[in-house]
């Protein structure tokens, strides 16, 4: 499609034009997958999450009004795709093995300057599944603990000691990637 607007190209969408949607498509593509990473690590469900954000996001177009940017909107679809997967799977049970946390110090937040960000994104990756969830929504994707507190039924001193302890581990294993 010839230089199409990203209003154009919307409303194209939501009348059904697959030639638009695939556009949108090769243009989100790129920008969804590495959220939908972030939250399930497994390339393949990653891979399926991306389609299953492509095909939420075009049912529910309508449902986009204009307010605040289209990519800003598709994010939060891919996010809540993510999110019910994880939901689905019981993968947002907390877990309480963070024997070695108490023994951190708050040394390690500097520490993340020297990383890759590569590095960083598989140490993320390695998280428990609900420490992961919660440190992507808090420190990636710029969620409140009230946000996140609601969207994952949680209250928000649960979702504070998540954050905590995600923080920690990630603490633990750049302590240890410094140590090799």
């Amino acid at each position: 499609m010839k230089e199409t607007s990203e209003r154009e190209l919307i409303d194209l969408c939501r009348k059904g034009d697959r030639k638009a949607q695939k556009v949108v498509y090769d243009r989100l593509a790129p920008k969804m997958f590495p959220v939908c990473l972030r939250y399930v690590p497994e390339r393949d469900v990653a891979e399926d999450l991306l389609q299953d954000g492509f095909v939420t996001l075009f049912t529910k177009l309508d449902s986009y009004r204009g307010n605040g940017s289209f990519e800003g909107w598709a994010r939060t679809v891919f996010v809540t795709t993510a999110l019910m997967y994880l939901r689905k799977k019981d993968a947002l049970k907390m877990s309480e093995d963070i024997t070695f946390a108490r023994n951190l110090s708050s040394e390690g937040s500097t520490q993340i300057q020297d990383l890759g960000y590569k590095e960083l994104l598989k140490m993320i990756s390695r998280l428990p599944a609900g420490f992961r969830t919660v440190f992507n929504l808090y420190v990636i994707e710029g969620f409140t603990h009230k946000d996140i507190a609601e969207m994952l039924g949680i209250s928000e001193v649960t979702s504070r000691s998540q954050l905590s302890r995600a923080r920690a581990m990630l603490q633990e294993q750049i302590r240890k990637y410094r140590n090799v």
